[in-house]
């Protein structure tokens, strides 16, 4: 399987570390796929910025890159406010490129879980089944 991975841009500088980890142990939103199977990243970069316009093409060029799938990162989830724009890059990907989106990479880091449980945004991130794993797993990505 390969993924192409968007992340929000305010973690531009971020080198993917806890990504590419949970691809490899395939934790979070990574746990969907075969462990018997390569998972293989063909592209990685930021959405450029509120509103997102690298949305409108870095999928085309991880489509050519053999992509089957993009995540748009966990970060976008998370962040301080979470990403108001993932729902609708989700549907603006998978309906121009016809190539499924997953919201989320690795599990959320459990700082993230406890303060969310205190904001508005707790019915989002405290709902996203896949990332939230297991207390060990939030841990562990802290």
């Amino acid at each position: 399987m390969k993924i192409g991975i968007i992340i929000c841009d305010r973690y531009r500088e971020c080198a993917g570390g806890k990504c590419f980890r949970s691809v490899r142990e395939r934790e979070g939103a990574f746990a969907r796929y075969p462990t018997d199977e390569p998972l293989e990243v063909v592209g990685y970069t930021t959405c450029g910025g509120c509103p997102g316009g690298n949305v409108e093409y870095t999928p085309e060029e991880m489509k050519k890159n053999g992509a089957e799938a993009i995540h748009l990162a966990t970060g976008l989830v998370v962040g301080f406010p979470p990403c108001p724009w993932t729902d609708y890059f989700k549907q603006f990907i998978e309906t121009r490129y016809g190539i499924p989106v997953v919201v989320g990479t690795h599990p959320i880091p459990e700082h993230y879980v406890q303060i969310h449980k205190e904001l508005p945004s707790k019915n989002t991130v405290l709902l996203a089944e896949d990332l939230m794993a297991t207390p060990e797993a939030r841990e562990a990505y802290e």
